[in-house]
């Protein structure tokens, strides 16, 4: 008899299979997430949001309560739920263009306030959910649509890496950290801290 696969049980199973591409890391990042959410036991009192983009594919992925804002409004909206309930863990789910593009003053001024929620950005490298389209985040020599010869710093500028622009406005103790998903357990790892300073009072 053929086993079903052992889900977190925050999973919503009946949304499953994913509807990421096959090789997404999304669902990775999710799966891992949902096992930190469960061995924290904080399903109850989580709220999770995510984004326009890629990130919105995860809006029934979990049994939580969950929102999906306008594309780069996540954060804010975020800080808007934590100070209407502190007591909650928010969990801001966003790509790289709502963190870092169109959203990026959110990311920023959530990051200087040192706001206690978790903002938690998937980088594809590129706007993938409407065709592939360079971004901030593409790299050098990067194949996109709109880049179909490699991006060229010298004419397009060079990648904004998020977390080291972070860095040097935030608070002492919040938690910056980039993982990645070819390397799984160490990103549960970093997911749990940054839950864990949410709940010390700091940004992460």
């Amino acid at each position: 008899m053929k086993k079903s696969p052992k889900f977190p049980k925050c999973f919503k199973v009946e949304s499953k299979p994913h509807k990421f591409c096959p090789g997404c890391g999304h669902s990775i990042v999710l799966n891992m997430l949902g096992k930190v959410i469960d061995e924290m036991a904080i399903a109850e009192k989580t709220i999770f949001m995510v984004d326009i983009g890629c990130s919105l594919l995860a809006w029934d992925f979990y049994n939580l309560a969950t929102t999906q804002t306008h594309h780069g409004r996540t954060v804010p909206t975020a800080v808007g739920f934590k100070m209407a309930d502190p007591e909650k863990i928010v969990i801001a789910y966003v790509g790289d263009g709502g963190a870092y593009a169109i959203g990026l003053q959110h990311t920023l001024s959530a990051c200087l306030r040192n706001n206690p929620i978790t903002t938690l950005v998937v980088n594809n490298t590129l706007y993938a959910m409407t065709g592939g389209q360079m971004a901030p985040t593409t790299v050098e020599g990067e194949i996109t649509t709109t880049t179909p010869k490699g991006k060229r710093s010298k004419q397009l500028g060079k990648a904004l890496h998020g977390p080291e622009v972070l860095s040097w406005i935030k608070h002492k103790d919040a938690y910056l950290a980039r993982g990645s998903s070819n390397q799984p357990l160490m990103l549960k790892e970093y997911l749990k801290k940054a839950i864990k300073t949410q709940l010390k009072g700091n940004f992460s």
